[in-house]
């Protein structure tokens, strides 16, 4: 089994480190924030999409399934309810959001999620090691995203599958326009209210705009080497679970 691929040389590298750092900053400031302003500013319903998104994980013999972007663990935790046998390796590259999410964890939990400080682009695991992928709210914070579809399909066993979950497009109308709305005015105001940092919230309201369609990011992950891929919409399309498995 081969270990991950050492990270390519050159200025697009560079960027590509200086963005990551700025990203793993920004969250570290917001953290203690973070999941209040979850369940504010989604009005309660990311806890259903990340049931849904647990609902979608399918447990090979070997039990274990890798949550990428972990966060606070709320994803992790999803999955072990589901899932009681499941072992969860739980990687972000954001120590202080680990932290925090360690503090929910107890007993079986405490034993069977695995916080780790990692990037999603080279992966501390070695090649077809895990059964399932999970990812809540990240993959847009991650350039370029297919260094991290070429380690999701190297780490997962063959038939494994990577269910991913993200906001949806800000390229598209949703409620006639009122998504956009949101992420312009409501959000923004919201989290800077909160989080006392004016750019968190602005940046997310920006990747969001700028992040492809469903339809779009669907044909990226079949590029990427995905035997099959799909999407579920979810509540209108505010959300997308998007669906990849290996061949």
């Amino acid at each position: 089994m081969s270990a991950s691929p050492t990270s390519p040389s050159g200025p697009a590298s560079g960027q590509s480190r200086a963005h990551d750092a700025a990203v793993a900053g920004m969250f570290g400031r917001i953290a203690r924030f973070y999941d209040l302003l979850n369940r504010l500013l989604s009005l309660g319903v990311d806890q259903y999409w990340r049931k849904v998104l647990a609902r979608n994980v399918r447990l090979g013999q070997g039990g274990v399934v890798l949550d990428l972007a972990a966060g606070t663990l709320d994803v992790a935790l999803a999955v072990r309810r589901r899932y009681p046998t499941a072992l969860v390796p739980a990687l972000d590259f954001c120590p202080p959001m680990l932290a925090l999410g360690r503090r929910k964890l107890r007993d079986e939990n405490a034993r069977r999620i695995l916080p780790v400080a990692a990037d999603a682009k080279q992966l501390p695991l070695p090649d077809a090691s895990v059964d399932c992928i999970t990812m809540a709210f990240g993959i847009r914070n991650i350039l370029p995203r297919e260094a991290a579809f070429a380690e999701m399909l190297r780490v997962l066993r063959p038939g494994g599958r990577a269910c991913i979950l993200e906001f949806g497009s800000g390229q598209e109308r949703i409620w006639g326009g009122l998504y956009n709305f949101y992420l312009n005015r409501i959000l923004p105001r919201v989290g800077r209210m909160f989080s006392k940092d004016p750019a968190a919230y602005g940046y997310l309201a920006d990747t969001i705009r700028a992040f492809p369609t469903a339809r779009k990011l669907e044909e990226e992950m079949l590029r990427a080497g995905f035997a099959r891929a799909w999407h579920l919409k979810l509540t209108s399309g505010i959300v997308c679970l998007h669906v990849g498995e290996k061949g």
